[in-house]
């Protein structure tokens, strides 16, 4: 057996080596090609991608024009795929659908009948059970392929031929959008609304040079089928148009409904394109029961035919519109619909193109649509007159003409020598019916003759004339607008225009996080935990061996907790993102980005409205605004320069109008707060002179209500204007030492 399998003469003949790469990159090339231009990317010119343009064509074939009955879907995508499309059954089908939705195409192409699929994105029926004609649309597109209108090339088995383009007297293209995956390219083009696009292209016709601007002023947007409110600035809708790239971001519609008594629920009823509907509330659902929503209650799709989704707050007092804002940040309630005009330009190349550009396209599409239909009625019109001539003649000499065909055997040459006929003349002559030999057909035939001679001279004018081409156009287009008015209920825009609310952003934040009660623990050595509930007793707290307590405090989720290390760095962290109670935590280093050679000094709830004393422990410093002192990335950020061996000690709140300085050799300063200057960042100034040593607490009073302090045995002492009054001296004074009953551990809290 393995003998006989061998070619007779050793089989190294007829091979040839091939270049791996080169073969490769041969083959990688064709597949490419073949996808851009066969699969993937719309003609500019009509719009459509191939099966589209071979679905529309295949109908048309078949007769189903918009007034005649529906077929069975099966058999249009048997006709499409036997004749035009040799691919899969369900990817002509999946196309053909798409075609006939309401929610997915702007202006359908296809009138379905039967189970097409909906907005929650469940399946149509199958083919064998849908039925489908053409719309009126569709009828535009095709309308003059008969008439030499466009080129046609042979299918795929060369049995038959089909249209390298439609005629496209609908601006397809940016009315019904397109979207598609090529190979190293795609495209991203969404729907728009016809009306608009026949008023900007008529503009271009009479303004050739017309700028994106001025267009925009006519197409101010996107239209989806879905309705929706685009909530993007004039300045980045032009910027998209006029490089072909760029997005819309798209909102769903919402109103409250009065519930009375103060309660109300929010209704959606418009949700952005693309977005399947069952999907969108199944993720909201998810959210709500991983607390994520904490204004929502509940969320109940009550749609029917039209979309009605109902979302319940938590409580009547909640604001609608920063739930929604919180709902639009989390959810695809807003989504962004990319733009991305890439097309083939000339039904070859493929290019991303600027609005006015796509648009010019389709009218020079339009203006060779209107010569090659009026070069091809001229031609018809020509036959047509050869032949009127031919019978006037045979009218004029009825008798000899009988006579001749009687007698003769051979008619018609011995018709064309006697009366100087053309072939076809004599050919008409010999075809006429016996009862168009009455009197009243001569005059039918001059009459006819004189019709046809006006109309090929109007139709030569037009051909010679580029003003007449252009107004013939605009008056098509004319006609194109009157059937797609904003009047009329496929016309009317869907989509609406916005500016987003300007919600408060610090509100969106904590709409999205869960209010709970916590105690955040910071140990010695930087280690933090957050422990449920507000904890008073903080002396069951277990740390790890040679740890022990750094600072504790009560907090919300919603809060944001400020760290301040020894470097002089601040660090952000929200609330609900600190390691849960249970062990130790976890060490700050992980958290943020920490320098080894510096430690945690303290940490406090951030109150947007505070102002903090940071001071250097040779005693320089400033005041702060807590809100200059948020960092949102891991790195934190730098408030104080300190170099070692100096370091920041201490954060202290800003209260009253004096400040109270201790050193650490127990000479206490007291100055105006106002001598201290309100920084951003920097090393500060000094606060109090010291020979050596440094400072050990500084206090921010009211001088009204006097300084108060307490010792370590717990009394509290207070002393008045009058008694500070030999502490109380400019600010970088050496200060005196302090008065009596002032803790030894020079600390004003004992």
């Amino acid at each position: 057996m393995g003998q006989n399998t061998l070619p007779p003469d050793g089989g190294d003949d007829h091979i040839l080596p091939v270049d791996l790469k080169a073969a490769l990159e041969e083959r990688y090339l064709a597949y490419a090609l073949s996808t851009i231009m066969h699969r993937a990317l719309p003609d500019v010119r009509d719009g459509l991608k191939p099966v589209h343009r071979r679905i529309v064509y295949a109908m048309s074939e078949m007769g189903l024009r918009s007034n005649t009955a529906f077929r069975k879907s099966a058999k249009i995508v048997g006709e499409v795929m036997g004749n035009f499309h040799p691919h899969g059954d369900q990817s002509i089908y999946d196309a053909l659908v798409r075609l006939a939705q309401d929610f997915s195409v702007r202006y359908p192409l296809v009138n379905g009948q039967g189970n097409f699929g909906n907005i929650d994105g469940d399946s149509a029926a199958a083919m064998r059970y849908t039925e489908s004609k053409m719309t009126p649309v569709a009828e535009l597109l095709l309308e003059g392929t008969d008439e030499d209108a466009v080129d046609f090339r042979d299918t795929y088995d060369e049995s038959n031929s089909e249209p390298t383009v439609l005629p496209g007297a609908f601006p397809n293209l940016l009315a019904n959008g397109s979207s598609g995956i090529a190979v190293g390219m795609a495209t991203s083009i969404p729907p728009h609304n016809a009306h608009e696009l026949c008023d900007a292209a008529l503009h271009l016709i009479r303004h050739p040079d017309a700028t994106v601007e001025k267009l925009v002023e006519f197409v101010p947007g996107p239209d989806f089928p879905t309705g929706g409110i685009i909530i993007d600035g004039r300045e980045s809708i032009i910027e998209s148009y006029k490089t072909g790239r760029g997005g819309f971001r798209v909102r769903a519609k919402w109103e409250t409904e009065d519930l009375g008594r103060g309660g109300y629920q929010i209704v959606v009823t418009e949700i952005p394109f693309q977005v399947q509907k069952s999907r969108l509330i199944e993720k909201i659902a998810e959210l709500l029961i991983a607390r994520k929503l904490p204004l929502l209650e509940d969320i109940r799709d009550e749609s029917a035919e039209d979309v009605r989704v109902v979302l319940v707050p938590k409580s009547r007092s909640v604001d609608p519109t920063i739930l929604m804002e919180s709902m639009f940040k989390l959810t695809e309630l807003e989504s962004r619909f990319p733009l991305n005009m890439n097309v083939l330009s000339m039904g070859r190349i493929p290019r991303v193109m600027a609005l006015n550009e796509v648009l010019k396209e389709w009218l020079d599409h339009r203006r060779d649509v209107l010569i090659r239909r009026s070069r091809f009625r001229l031609a018809a019109i020509e036959r047509r007159l050869e032949i009127l001539g031919g019978l006037l003649i045979a009218y004029l000499n009825i008798d000899e003409v009988i006579r001749i065909i009687r007698e003769e055997d051979e008619p018609k040459p011995v018709m064309i020598e006697r009366f100087s006929l053309t072939d076809i003349q004599a050919e008409a002559i010999l075809n006429m019916r016996l009862r168009s030999l009455r009197k009243l057909e001569e005059f039918e035939i001059r009459k006819e003759f004189d019709a046809l001679t006006q109309e090929k001279a109007d139709i030569e004018a037009l051909l010679a004339s580029d003003d007449k081409q252009w107004q013939t156009v605009a008056w098509e287009i004319g006609e194109v607008k009157k059937k797609f008015a904003k009047a009329t209920e496929l016309g009317r825009r869907r989509t609406q225009f916005a500016e987003a609310p300007q919600a408060d952003e610090e509100a969106i934040q904590q709409a999205m996080i869960e209010k709970e009660p916590i105690t955040v623990v910071v140990s010695e050595k930087g280690w933090i935990r957050a422990l449920k509930g507000h904890m008073s007793d903080t002396s069951s707290l277990q740390f790890k061996e040679g740890d022990a307590l750094k600072v504790a405090f009560t907090a919300q989720t919603t809060d944001k907790i400020l760290l301040v290390t020894t470097g002089g760095k601040a660090y952000t962290l929200g609330g609900d993102k600190l390691p849960g109670g249970r062990g130790h935590g976890e060490p700050l280093r992980i958290i943020v980005d920490m320098e080894n050679d510096q430690d945690v000094l303290t940490a406090f709830v951030h109150d947007p409205s505070a102002k903090v004393v940071i001071a250097s422990r040779q005693g320089n410093g400033f005041v702060i605004a807590e809100t200059e002192m948020i960092a949102n990335t891991r790195k934190g950020r730098q408030i104080m320069n300190v170099s070692m061996p100096d370091e920041t000690a201490l954060v202290v709140p800003v209260r009253g109008d004096h400040v109270a300085v201790v050193g650490e050799n127990r000479k206490m300063l007291i100055f105006p707060l106002h001598q201290l200057p309100e920084m951003t960042r920097g090393k500060g100034v000094r606060l109090q002179r010291y020979k050596d040593g440094g400072v050990s607490d500084i206090r921010c009073f009211a001088m009204a209500d006097g300084l108060s302090w307490d010792d370590s045995a717990g009394r509290n002492f207070v002393r008045s204007k009058e008694e500070l009054a030999e502490w109380i001296a400019d600010r970088a004074s050496a200060g005196r030492t302090v008065p009596k009953g002032f803790p030894r551990s020079g600390k004003f809290s004992g």
